[in-house]
């Protein structure tokens, strides 16, 4: 293989995986990890991917995420209230002993600073969700690695699913960006949506927290049915045509 037939293919596996690893590349093209280090140092320089401890990044995925993501400090005040009520209630769900999982949405967020500290298990993808735990003592934290969605301060990619994929838990609390009675749940990007794809995979009760300005709204990428989920916790203010056709396709919604 010449070395600009290499460079094309390290910038096509990155682009198609999020993020791969020196070794990775490595074998894959057949040469010595030294080689692809500096094979990724010329491909830095000019501008086709980024560097990452271990590997590399895709740009084309960096900026998706910057271009789709709405930061975490606007998300955080956006309909405040409800999502303070919606964790309240979902923090009432939570039994000692249990494994859960937590996505990066603020009403995770909202839901780790309200956990008593009892013995439990919590798996995240979350920057901001692992440090709102960090001063409980009786909290297990383990988190994600992963490409760094640098708004939404979230872990993503190949590396983020592999890692939940090693977990079973008991219940997962996640939000998205829009629900749709007929097309489902979505997200912003395609990372967030595989992530999500991945957490519901390894949970056993799944427990969607959308406050009501995200019905009728359908989002870049689609992440399950709304038969996916076990449950929606949402805010009184949803539209009562929405609440109607969701409770007779049988989903259990509850209103704070």
């Amino acid at each position: 293989m010449l070395v600009a037939e290499r460079y094309e293919k390290i910038v096509q596996l990155v682009n198609e995986n999020g993020s791969m690893r020196v070794t990775e590349l490595s074998e894959l093209c057949g040469v010595t990890e030294e080689t692809i280090r500096r094979d990724l140092d010329r491909l830095e320089a000019a501008g086709r991917l980024r560097r990452s401890h271990g590997g590399a990044v895709s740009i084309k995925d960096l900026a998706l995420l910057r271009g789709a993501e709405t930061p975490h400090a606007e998300r955080e005040v956006a309909h405040a209230e409800e999502k303070r009520r919606i964790a309240e209630e979902a923090v009432g769900r939570i039994r000692p002993g249990e494994r859960i999982l937590l996505d990066a949405s603020t009403t995770a967020w909202y839901m780790a600073r309200r956990l008593p500290d009892m013995h439990l298990t919590v798996l995240t993808n979350s920057i901001h969700v692992a440090t709102a735990l960090a001063v409980k003592e009786k909290i297990q934290v383990i988190s994600t690695g992963g490409l760094l969605a640098q708004r939404s301060l979230s872990y993503v990619g190949p590396l983020a699913e592999r890692s939940l994929e090693a977990y079973h838990v008991d219940k997962l609390f996640f939000s998205c960006k829009g629900v749709h009675v007929e097309r489902g749940i979505s997200e912003s990007n395609e990372l967030q949506a595989r992530v999500k794809q991945t957490m519901l995979g390894i949970a056993d009760e799944a427990i969607l927290l959308a406050d009501s300005s995200k019905f009728g709204v359908q989002a870049f990428t689609q992440v399950a049915t709304l038969s996916d989920v076990d449950g929606i916790i949402t805010d009184a203010k949803l539209d009562p045509d929405i609440l109607r056709a969701l409770r007779e396709k049988g989903i259990a919604v509850s209103l704070v």
